[in-house]
């Protein structure tokens, strides 16, 4: 099978090359990639938890879906594609914000992004890919803070980063399904 490569970016989102993800992670390198938050008509939001097998942050829970955008792709098609191959469900999804952050790993590798947040509703219960997702649960996002103040070893570097200086983003954008009583 052959690696993905992931889009290679200046500070102002602008291609500047492509680079297999490995190499794009050993070397450090701001890439592109994106941020899925699904929430469903109670306001909570559905979490992952990451297949042991990854190579990076592996178990532990992080927001809906996460990936890269391949070649040609815009933020919103990549997010969807992804959305179904971990997830396996579709839904509209909106762009709310980008932000950049790189955060290194135990295992030598560096995630440094500039990663396109995107917010999506859905009331019923995934069908996860085993090979990336090794669980999933929905959760109050007030109860997803406490809990990451309490344990934020359970939590994947991006997913805190989002929920530390975007929580408001969250906030108010809930489910337009609430008002439906679904």
């Amino acid at each position: 099978m052959l690696e993905e490569n992931v889009i290679l970016v200046n500070e102002k989102d602008e291609q500047i090359g492509l680079m297999p993800k490995l190499e794009a992670h050993e070397k450090a390198v701001l890439h592109r990639a994106f941020s899925v938050f699904v929430l469903n008509s109670k306001n909570e939001i559905m979490l992952q938890q990451r297949a042991h097998q990854k190579y990076h942050s592996p178990l532990l829970w992080t927001n809906t879906c996460c990936s890269h955008q391949r070649e040609g792709e815009t933020n919103v098609q990549a997010g969807s594609r992804r959305l179904f191959e971990e997830m396996g469900f579709k839904t509209e999804l909106k762009e709310l914000f980008h932000f950049i952050y790189k955060a290194p790993f135990d295992n030598g590798l560096t995630e440094h992004e500039l990663d396109h947040v995107m917010i999506g509703y859905y009331n019923e219960e995934p069908v996860i890919n085993p090979e990336e997702v090794e669980d999933w649960k929905w959760m109050k996002i007030e109860d997803v803070k406490i809990d990451m103040e309490l344990h934020p070893a359970f939590y994947t570097v991006w997913f805190k980063i989002i929920f530390d200086e975007f929580y408001h983003f969250l906030e108010e954008h809930k489910s337009p399904l609430a008002s439906n009583n679904l």
